[in-house]
């Protein structure tokens, strides 16, 4: 397992694990970042990632993707 933050750009990755609080997680669930869910980083600009999940793009921090495990 690694953080999203650390997966190449363009690849779809399976959701193992989404860490934090319980306010963060319900947080990125809400999103569309569930374990056994797919995300694919589409680009990175200045340590925020732009991706793809659930059919719709999503702009989030470092520390937000850090704990997104895939």
């Amino acid at each position: 397992m690694m953080p999203l933050s650390m997966v190449k750009e363009g690849e779809p990755n399976l959701i193992k694990k989404v860490g934090g609080k319980e306010e963060t997680r319900k947080f990125l669930e809400k999103l569309g970042f569930v374990t056994g869910g797919t995300v694919t980083v589409i680009s990175r600009t200045n340590g925020n990632l732009i991706v793809n999940v659930k059919e719709s793009r999503v702009a989030i921090g470092r520390d937000m993707a850090n704990k997104i495990m895939v």
